[in-house]
């Protein structure tokens, strides 16, 4: 289900690049008088659409000449982005979207996005320098203009049930963190010995299905790997890095550290007490009680250092809605200083001013101070993006076909020649 539902995403995202590509520009070209304005979202949880919902009336009221109405629709399809572009395609045009940022790169290569850059910069007190430079760069093209604002901004790190560690009769993790023992292969070692003596799941990637293989490949940094090349045009899954972390995530499959890939099957959650490290970002933190004891920790280092990670989800305007003008106003608005902090009870800032314990602790009341300081405001401004590509949908399925071999213990390096065989006229263009 889920692979036929990457090939369906691929299938309508081609489709709308090419609608994009091949229409004229859209604009502000519908009636006269003031707009009424759509957002389209991933999210359907009922706090976050009442603080939109609060933003944007608080935007009618000051700018009533210009926009009558802000409408925040979630989109219902499991598959947000084939949900999303299906909608474009079929002409119901939002003129603001929520863009995860695996779709960021070929959204704004094929024209999708609208540049706010003029915008933001020209709004009194909108502070765009503020804006974390790793946050926005994966939204900016070559020209330095700005396709999005990255409103969730949020690192990986690794959750840790200390209970069942201790259960175990594991070592405290906490207490590594810092020294040079604080590593992926402690954790896989803490990991297999855990699931081992418990039966529990030792490490889990909650996001993580052959569909999703990202979340895998994100950690291969720590071994000085990455997917495809700086600039795209090459494929690096063969190369030595890349080979030596997924021969090692296939061994600790093996050895019951990390478990294995079962088709469809949910992964295990953290929140039953049955896990003993995930690997998540800090929304995970929402859905976890007192029943058992857990720290929230920095990635560990791989053989070629610490490679901290976010994950990042944008808000931008759309090229062909019929309200840009308005709709990138209303960005600005919306993600404007004071706003911002706003959105921060949800979703972790990119501006540095508010890259503090006070405004993160709005988000995450169940971190303590110091987890916040260590695993988030000490990671951020170094943190890499997850790889992106600027036509990922039209090779991602090539991947997770090749990989398919690797998570049920094929020949890796059978597996990644064939990967690269198969991606690289794509990447060359």
């Amino acid at each position: 289900m889920r692979a036929t539902r990457s090939r369906r995403a691929a299938i309508a995202l081609t489709g709308v690049l090419a609608l994009f590509l091949s229409a004229c520009s859209g604009g502000d070209t519908g009636e006269s008088g003031p707009a009424d304005l759509k957002m389209a979202l991933w999210s359907s949880n009922k706090d976050h659409l009442a603080l939109l919902k609060k933003v944007g009336d608080a935007y009618v009221a000051e700018h009533g000449d210009t926009v009558k109405s802000i409408t925040f629709e979630p989109v219902t399809n499991p598959d947000y982005i084939a949900g999303l572009t299906t909608q474009i395609a079929g002409g119901d045009i939002p003129d603001l979207a929520w863009i995860p940022e695996a779709s960021g790169p070929e959204f704004v290569d094929a024209g999708v996005l609208h540049d706010v850059r003029d915008t933001l910069k020209g709004t009194d007190g909108y502070k765009l320098d503020d804006i974390l430079p790793a946050a926005l760069a994966p939204w900016q093209d070559d020209k330095g203009g700005v396709y999005a604002y990255p409103f969730s901004n949020s690192p990986f790190a690794l959750y840790v049930n200390e209970d069942l560690l201790k259960t175990a009769g594991q070592p405290d993790v906490a207490a590594l963190v810092g020294t040079p023992d604080y590593t992926w292969q402690k954790i896989s070692d803490i990991a297999a010995a855990t699931h081992g003596k418990t039966k529990a799941v030792g490490l889990n990637i909650p996001t993580f299905n052959p569909t999703n293989w990202s979340a895998v490949t994100m950690l291969a940094g720590g071994w000085g790997a990455t997917p495809w090349s700086e600039d795209g045009s090459t494929c690096e899954f063969a190369s030595p890095e890349m080979t030596e972390y997924l021969t090692w995530y296939q061994k600790q499959i093996s050895r019951g550290a990390i478990p294995a890939v079962s088709g469809n099957a949910e992964p295990a959650a953290f929140a039953s007490g049955d896990v003993a490290f995930s690997i998540a970002q800090l929304s995970q933190s929402g859905s976890l009680d007192d029943s058992f004891k857990w720290s929230f920790l920095p990635l560990p280092a791989g053989p070629k250092g610490y490679h901290p990670i976010v994950g990042q989800a944008g808000v931008s305007v759309l090229e062909r809605g019929t309200h840009k003008e308005q709709a990138a106003d209303f960005l600005a608005y919306l993600t404007n200083p004071t706003n911002a902090e706003l959105l921060a009870q949800f979703f972790p800032p990119p501006r540095k001013s508010l890259l503090n314990v006070e405004t993160l602790a709005k988000a995450a009341p169940k971190l303590s101070p110091e987890a916040i300081q260590s695993a988030i405001i000490d990671v951020v401004p170094e943190a890499k993006v997850k790889s992106q590509h600027r036509v990922l949908s039209q090779f991602s399925d090539k991947v997770r076909a090749g990989l398919d071999s690797v998570w049920s213990g094929g020949d890796v390096k059978a597996a990644v020649t064939g990967i690269c065989e198969q991606i690289s006229p794509t990447l060359k263009g």
